[in-house]
């Protein structure tokens, strides 16, 4: 891998661990009154301040070829890639989740996106984080910096699977691996198949503001569904003994 890529790992990386000795930095001279407020000032500035500097990084490359010598996909084209990159990628999710659900007896409910949620319930400003900057920065990461390198030096299975592993180990819902790594090969597939990562990055960001939209406004209705689903299945296993 190249250094410069390097350099995107490890800031990413830093970016991740910061907060363990910025929020009590930040407690311990007075700058906010708790360790909520402190930590939600730390995650805005640690990913704007990553996310300056790893593009700062990539200007070099622009106006480039890719590392893998992949042609981009002219514009409109690449537009309409944008949409079908969405439906796969949910598709894929699904088709995950209800291999983990019936096959492997894993509950759908992810941890992660129950974090997610409730730090944009707190702080709505959150969501800029969840589906603008935080997508940018991992399909900068995971996609151009690792997926990139390694493609060039191996094949694409090879390649997306090491990387939409990482991808999902990071994620630290490791539960929910299959779901991850699965959207991980989606994004991979996009950024080759289209030659831009900017299509992998909006398709990331529409996916996470879809989710989060979905959780934030309609928590109730889904809340009722699930309770309605639990009281038919309640019925069903009685019934049957």
């Amino acid at each position: 891998m190249a250094a410069r890529y390097w350099s995107i790992v490890i800031i990413y990386v830093l970016m991740q661990l910061s907060g363990i000795v910025a929020v009590p930095a930040l407690l311990a001279v007075g700058s906010f009154d708790s360790a909520q407020q402190a930590s939600y000032f730390w995650i805005f500035a640690s990913f704007i301040v990553a996310l300056i500097v790893i593009l700062i990084l990539l200007i070099p490359e622009r106006g480039q070829r890719l590392a893998f010598n992949k042609p981009k996909m002219p514009w409109p084209n690449s537009v309409a890639w944008i949409f079908i990159g969405f439906a796969l990628a949910y598709a894929g999710q699904i088709v995950a989740g209800l291999i983990e659900q019936n096959l492997l007896g894993i509950d759908t409910a992810s941890e992660n996106t129950a974090q997610i949620i409730e730090l944009v319930n707190s702080m709505p400003a959150f969501v800029i984080i969840v589906a603008v900057i935080g997508p940018i920065l991992e399909e900068l990461v995971f996609r151009k910096a690792i997926f990139g390198s390694l493609y060039k030096r191996t094949n694409f299975f090879i390649a997306a699977i090491i990387s939409s592993l990482i991808f999902a180990a990071v994620h630290l819902d490791f539960t929910h691996l299959l779901v991850y790594t699965m959207i991980g090969f989606v994004f991979a597939y996009l950024y080759v198949k289209t030659g831009r990562i900017i299509v992998p990055i909006i398709v990331h960001s529409l996916m996470n503001a879809f989710v989060v939209g979905i959780q934030v406004l309609f928590q109730d209705e889904i809340e009722r569904i699930m309770r309605e689903a639990e009281s038919a299945l309640i019925l069903l296993v009685q019934g049957l003994m």
